[in-house]
C-alpha cells in the first residue's frame, strides 16, 4: 500500500489528521479521543448520540474504549515519514548525501540550496519541488515536456506534437489555461451539487426523526398493550376467585 494511500486509512474522519490516541463506537468506526469528545460534547441534550461517520444512534453517550493496535500503527506510520521540508531525495551534485530542494526539468536533475543558486536561469530551465519521476511530464513519442492541451483529443501534448505529430491542425490551449478552465468547470459543478447534497443530507435527517417518532410511538403502544393484558389477567384473577 502506497504512503499516501495508508495515510488516508490511518486519517481520522473528523479532523483528517492521522489518529491521536484513537477510540472505537460500537458501530466499530474509529476517530480521535479528542475529536469524537468535542462532537458527542455538542450532542449533549439532544435526545441522544451519533455517529458521526454511520449516523448509527445511542441513547446513552457511547464508551469509548481506545484501539491501541491502531493506535500503535499510527504511532510507527508517523515515526517513518519524513520531517516536514524533508523529501529524501538528494542533491544530484553533491558528492556526499544533501537534501534537494528544487529539481529541473530541462536537466532531470535535483538540486541543492548551493547549486541552485548556480544553475542556469534561462526560462526552458524549470525548476519544480523535488521529484525523481521526470518521465510523466515528457511526451513518449519526442520526449519533449507536455506542455500543450488538446482539446479534440482530450490529451497533453509537446510542441513537436502540434508542429508535426499526429496532432497537427488540432485546436490546443496551454496546459496553465486548460487546467484553468477544468477547475473552473469542476468549482461549477461542485456549486450545483452542493444544494442537492445539503437537501439529501435534510431529507435523510427528516427520516432519521421520522423513525425515532414511529419507533417511540411503537414503544408507547407496546407498553399500552402490556397494561391492558395485565389488567384483563387481573380481572380474570379476581373473577375465578369469587366464583370459587
Amino acid at each position: 500500500m502506497a504512503a499516501a494511500d495508508l495515510r488516508d486509512e490511518l486519517s481520522c474522519s473528523i479532523c483528517l489528521s492521522v489518529y491521536t490516541d484513537p477510540v472505537s463506537l460500537p458501530c466499530s468506526h474509529n476517530f480521535c479521543r479528542g475529536c469524537i469528545g468535542r462532537v458527542l460534547g455538542t450532542q449533549e441534550g439532544s435526545g441522544g448520540y451519533s455517529c458521526p461517520e454511520c449516523r448509527a444512534e445511542y441513547r446513552e453517550r457511547p464508551a469509548l474504549p481506545r484501539n491501541r493496535t491502531l493506535g500503535n500503527i499510527a504511532e510507527r506510520f508517523l515515526s517513518a515519514q519524513p520531517e516536514p521540508g524533508e523529501t529524501g531525495i538528494l542533491c544530484t551534485y553533491c558528492d556526499s548525501p544533501v537534501a534537494a530542494v528544487k529539481s529541473c526539468e530541462q536537466c532531470e536533475t535535483s538540486l541543492c540550496d548551493t547549486h541552485l543558486h548556480k544553475h542556469n536561469k534561462s526560462v526552458r530551465h524549470v525548476l519544480t519541488e523535488p521529484t525523481i519521476s521526470f518521465m510523466g511530464k515528457k511526451c513518449s513519442t519526442h520526449s519533449e515536456f507536455l506542455k500543450y492541451y488538446c482539446c479534440e483529443d482530450l490529451v497533453c501534448v509537446c510542441v513537436s506534437c502540434c508542429l508535426a505529430g499526429g496532432h497537427r491542425g488540432h485546436r490546443v490551449e496551454l496546459l496553465s489555461e486548460a487546467s484553468e478552465k477544468k477547475k473552473e468547470k469542476l468549482r461549477k459543478v461542485l456549486e450545483k451539487l452542493s444544494p442537492e447534497r445539503e437537501e439529501t443530507e435534510r431529507g435523510a435527517q427528516r427520516l432519521q426523526e421520522r423513525r425515532r417518532d414511529v419507533a417511540e410511538r411503537a414503544a408507547g403502544e407496546t407498553e399500552r398493550v402490556t397494561a391492558l393484558f395485565i389488567d384483563i389477567r387481573e380481572e380474570l384473577e379476581a373473577l375465578e376467585k369469587r366464583l370459587l
